[in-house]
């Protein structure tokens, strides 16, 4: 599953770049089942579904991170529908941090008795997908695009919807008329104070019309 979007546009470049290094972890390398290398068990008082087990995930984070002290480990997330809601500043936060595991829910989770081994748990939205794949990738590649030099303007992420708690502006290309529709004569105008001020005022617009709950948060 990681292969492709970890490898392609941007998140390629980076790697071949040396800027960030990705390494992709099979959980089932360290079962305890010899024979069938199973990571998961029926639920205990029964139910749908099938739990990760606690041997596995735990022989996978101790030799992960290593033996140094624990402010010198990797940061541990684990992707789930009961975490805290993913943001860009969040985002932002984490990808100041130099190491990471993201530990991928599956089924119906994992035993709750590894927990005390994560150090965050994080969900990318309130609604269930099978896996926790799909989030760790959204993770990896928000956070990979604040790493410097992996996007070639820093600019384009510092004016970034969410960045400044509230949307981007409209974006318009050439040409100018297209379809009886016209590029707002602000941007054509090369008065760079009036552009900034268009810009503003249009993300605030942008914001207002579809997310006004940002604006409340932030004023």
């Amino acid at each position: 599953m990681f292969e492709g979007p970890l490898t392609e546009s941007l998140m390629g470049r980076a790697q071949r770049a040396g800027l960030i290094e990705l390494k992709i972890h099979n959980l089932r390398d360290w079962s305890d089942d010899e024979r069938h290398q199973k990571v998961d068990d029926r639920p205990y008082g029964g139910g749908a579904g099938m739990v990760l087990r606690p041997e596995p995930i735990f022989r996978a984070l101790k030799e992960l991170q290593g033996t140094k002290k624990r402010s010198d480990r990797p940061w541990i997330i684990f992707t789930s529908p009961q975490g805290e809601k993913f943001t860009q500043k969040m985002a932002e936060k984490l990808a100041k941090k130099k190491r990471m595991i993201v530990l991928c829910g599956h089924y119906e989770g994992i035993d709750e008795r590894v927990m005390p081994l994560i150090d965050q748990e994080v969900s990318i939205g309130d609604f269930v997908l099978t896996g926790g794949e799909l989030p760790a990738m959204v993770i990896i590649d928000a956070l990979a695009r604040l790493v410097p030099g992996v996007v070639g303007d820093p600019d384009s992420v510092k004016n970034e919807s969410f960045s400044t708690g509230i949307l981007d502006y409209p974006h318009y290309t050439r040409p100018s008329h297209w379809r009886g529709k016209k590029v707002p004569q602000a941007l054509l105008s090369g008065n760079h104070k009036e552009i900034e001020k268009w810009r503003t005022q249009a993300a605030i617009r942008q914001t207002k019309k579809k997310r006004p709950s940002l604006l409340k948060e932030k004023f």
